[in-house]
């Protein structure tokens, strides 16, 4: 600082500096904040793909099963397929037949979120009696 008759104030130089820290600190805030939104965003998806997941695997197991595979969509964001495939059962040593057959029902769900492809599956394998 200048000592005399302009003692009272800020120098240019100073208040440049102030401002660029100022600057460059709400730069790395709003990215924090920015990132943390996309998570959000990403984190809501996942949760609706799960209970979607779920809701196709468990509408595939109460009913008979066949092998097939069958496709729909929920609205425009998300696209699931399911799939029923028989599931070999070996036996070490035996060669008699069981009294159920296997099979494994598997869902996928797949999505865009922020110009990425992204995708869960869900898969379970369950027994039926052998008509």
């Amino acid at each position: 600082m200048l000592t005399g008759k302009f003692s009272g104030g800020y120098t240019l130089v100073e208040v440049l500096v102030a401002m660029t820290i100022l600057a460059m600190t709400l730069t790395v805030i709003m990215r924090i904040f920015s990132s943390g939104l996309l998570s959000i965003g990403i984190s809501a998806d996942y949760a609706h793909a799960v209970l979607l997941a779920e809701s196709r695997l468990a509408a595939a197991t109460a009913g008979p099963f066949v092998p097939t595979e069958t496709e729909g969509s929920d609205g425009a964001h998300f696209h699931w397929t399911t799939t029923v495939e028989e599931y070999p059962v070996e036996l070490k040593g035996e060669t008699s037949t069981l009294p159920v057959e296997a099979f494994r029902v598997t869902v996928v769900v797949e999505w865009r979120h922020a110009n990425a492809m992204r995708h869960f599956d869900l898969s379970a394998i369950r027994l039926a009696a052998v008509d």
